[in-house]
């Protein structure tokens, strides 16, 4: 894991964007197509802004949220709406392939977007978020489903619950997210960075981010 400071979140904001255009930029070139896996929550949405000015191929880049509450598309806890509206309808005319799907339960949605998310396996790029609780996407300690989901053989996508989440959400399983060959963290304030160090001292049962540690670079700021 690497750790990387920043003065302020503006300057946060601008170097995770750099770091992920150039992240992506390298991986068009060698591929027809880069993957990109976004987190939800308020954090990331001023990087989204600010991605969805870069000078990339965006027709050649496929995004998929890491996780989902299992809410419909247009609804305002959705990841895949925050994901549209902050960086596809901003301007980067990239596919976006969504987790929920309308009339199924989450079992039954969570297969049908391992058939979806599958085929875009590896990732190209991944960037994550993490809660004071050291959840990442919705690996959450304790819940119901997190086994199955940190599984080296669990299928792309498998549906999380628990007791302290309002909705059942479903999401990318430890195999799909670290199939990526960049990984990003993006924190802020004091109290993310304290879980931060924390989460180095316990296993991913424990703490999920910790099972990214390796290759993970972290962005931080006040």
């Amino acid at each position: 894991m690497k750790l990387i400071e920043h003065p302020d979140r503006e300057a946060l904001t601008l170097a995770v964007a750099q770091h992920i255009t150039d992240a992506l930029g390298m991986a068009l070139n060698t591929r027809d197509r880069a993957v990109l896996c976004l987190p939800g929550g308020s954090t990331p949405l001023p990087v989204f802004k600010a991605l969805a000015a870069a000078r990339l191929d965006w027709g050649r880049v496929v995004v998929v949220p890491g996780d989902e509450r299992w809410v419909p598309a247009d609804h305002a806890r959705s990841n895949a709406r925050l994901i549209r509206r902050n960086l596809i309808d901003e301007g980067a005319a990239a596919e976006l392939v969504e987790l929920y799907t309308e009339g199924l339960d989450p079992d039954a949605g969570a297969a049908a977007a391992a058939e979806r998310v599958a085929p875009l396996l590896p990732l190209s790029v991944l960037m994550l978020g993490m809660g004071d609780d050291m959840h990442t996407a919705s690996l959450f300690p304790g819940a119901e489903g997190l086994a199955a989901a940190l599984a080296p053989d669990a299928p792309a996508v498998l549906p999380i619950r628990g007791e302290a989440l309002a909705e059942p959400r479903v999401t990318l399983s430890l195999p799909a997210l670290s199939s990526a060959p960049e990984a990003v963290l993006m924190i802020t304030g004091a109290d993310k960075r304290v879980a931060l160090d924390r989460a180095a001292g316990l296993s991913p049962e424990e703490a999920p981010i910790r099972a990214f540690w390796t290759g993970l670079v972290v962005h931080y700021a006040d």
